[in-house]
């Protein structure tokens, strides 16, 4: 079995946070008061310093 393309997950990752934080569902957790300490937008962050790291180890080196 082959590893999926860690670019991909990421996306992947991304678009189900995204589709979480417009739930109706979420949002009435908010509204409720809901305060997690990590919240969906850290988890976004850390998502794209993750994709920033891949993305610079994949350019060519300027040697």
């Amino acid at each position: 079995m082959s590893n999926p393309n860690l670019h991909q997950l990421v996306e992947q990752a991304q678009n189900f946070l995204s589709e979480i934080a417009t739930h109706p569902d979420y949002k009435q957790l908010l509204s409720a008061g809901y305060q997690p300490d990590l919240n969906i937008a850290d988890a976004q962050t850390a998502l794209t310093y993750l994709q920033w790291e891949l993305d610079r180890n994949q350019e060519p080196s300027a040697y």
